[in-house]
């Protein structure tokens, strides 16, 4: 008996207005911000747990591929539906279901833009902190297939460390509950910490229990520049070891100041070839004296200028040139490959020379921000055109070098992009063959159809 068509299929669970197979529907959901692309059979759009259920039976009965995304503001391809297949967009699943200051939690629907929680649960004083510099745009379910950070990890932690439960639907389409709305369990093995960063390949995730904390009374900035890098990151120590922890501790390179100097205006920044921006907050006072010994810690530690931001305007338009860098770097007219590397701190002045090495022997400019607080660095490779294939080889060849160095230098390939298929080639080096063995259990246990995700790095 001939099966029917997928569409058929779809029609039979879903109302036609849940799915679509024009041409322009697909290319739409084709790519992230990652330079791959492919073209999904059919873009379905559930609006309840139950639609991803009733889809999933569908396609674990068909072993057909089904790949997941929302807004799309990923960085490594990892939502590109290599093999075409079903491509899920959780956009419509975009409640908030419930903020509950008495139990600390919230909880939502994956399609939620991350910066709209943050928004909802600070008008009751309480706050979600990880905040993405894609906050804006991107879903909280993204943050959780990639276990997202953002600036303000250094205090507070990334994603995975303010998810206390997950539903999620297996590729059987069984829906699975894990962890809960309690702050504290110790009751069987961690399942919800095996679903975040699992980038879509072990289960689809349609609610998520966040904890919150209460919201701080007031912030303030101060951003110094420094002769050069080395000085800057002599500084972030010092910070650190003055038993100070900013909310947020962010370093910029010299390459990434002349292109902004360039973008912006030369009188826009600061001399120097170094910047850091740091945020403290908490209550008024403390905040306010805090300041003020920052600003003097810093003169004292080499900053050429210091500028203060008191209050929350002052702080937006630090953050702002922070925002700027990245379009900075647009400006120049290079291809911005955004790798979200992270060494141990103390390695951060070993990386940025290397970076300088790399630039010198491979002719690709190299710009370096970030994290510095944590040592998540995004070390961004600036190529012509990376479509041509010449470029591509040796731009790939120099993140060979930078990947493999930072592997060797105790440090990881992602801090929270992700792996997709950016980082696919360098995914076994980095995990090492026990671990990826593990994987491959897991995933094997989970989805032995192997029809989540597939193309990605467990291939």
């Amino acid at each position: 008996m001939k099966t029917k068509p997928l569409s058929q299929q779809l029609a039979a669970i879903l109302r036609d207005d849940q799915f679509s197979t024009t041409d322009d529907v697909r290319a739409e959901h084709s790519a992230d911000k990652w330079h791959a692309s492919a073209l999904p059979d059919v873009v379905v759009f559930p609006e309840s747990t139950g639609d991803v259920s009733s889809i999933l039976k569908l396609a674990s009965d068909r072993a057909i591929p089904v790949y997941t995304r929302a807004a799309g503001t990923g960085h490594t391809g990892g939502c590109v539906p290599v093999h075409s297949g079903i491509l899920l967009s959780m956009a419509r699943m975009n409640r908030i279901l419930e903020i509950n200051p008495s139990d600390g939690v919230a909880v939502a629907q994956p399609g939620v833009i991350t910066g709209d929680l943050q928004n909802a649960t600070r008008e009751h004083g309480w706050y979600y902190p990880p905040d993405p510099a894609s906050l804006k745009e991107c879903t909280l379910g993204g943050n959780v297939a990639t276990n997202a950070g953002g600036p303000r990890c250094l205090k507070y932690g990334v994603t995975k460390q303010y998810i206390l439960g997950l539903e999620t639907v297996l590729a059987s389409g069984e829906i699975l509950r894990t962890g809960g709305r309690c702050h504290k369990n110790s009751t069987g093995f961690d399942l919800t910490s095996l679903m975040i960063g699992s980038e879509g390949m072990l289960g689809i995730i349609t609610e998520i229990t966040v904890r919150l904390i209460p919201h701080p009374t007031t912030r303030a900035m101060l951003g110094a520049s420094f002769p050069d890098f080395t000085a800057a990151a002599a500084a972030v120590q010092a910070i650190l070891d003055s038993g100070t922890l900013p909310s947020a501790l962010e370093i910029t390179d010299g390459f990434t100041m002349a292109a902004a100097r360039d973008y912006l205006g030369a009188d826009k920044l600061p001399p120097g070839d170094a910047y850091l921006m740091i945020e403290i907050d908490g209550n008024t006072e403390s905040v306010a004296r805090e300041l003020a010994r920052l600003h003097a810690f810093l003169l004292n530690n080499n900053a050429l200028r210091i500028d203060e931001a008191p209050d929350e305007d002052a702080c937006e338009r630090i953050w702002q040139l922070r925002r700027d860098f990245s379009y900075s770097l647009k400006h120049t007219g290079l291809t911005k490959l955004n790798e979200d590397i992270v060494v141990p701190r103390s390695k951060l002045v070993d990386l940025v020379n290397f970076a300088s090495q790399l630039q010198q022997d491979t002719g690709i400019p190299v710009a370096c921000f970030g994290h510095a607080g944590d040592g998540n660095i995004h070390t961004n490779l600036m190529v012509a055109d990376y479509s041509d294939p010449s470029i591509k080889k040796k731009a790939d060849a120099a993140l060979d070098r930078l990947f493999t160095w930072v592997i060797d230098n105790d440090g990881v390939i992602s801090g929270e992009h992700g792996i997709g298929l950016a980082k696919k080639p360098w995914i076994r080096q980095a995990l090492g063959e026990t671990s990826m063995d593990v994987h491959h259990s897991i995933k094997q246990a989970l989805d032995p159809q192997g029809i989540l995700n597939p193309g990605k790095f467990l291939d």
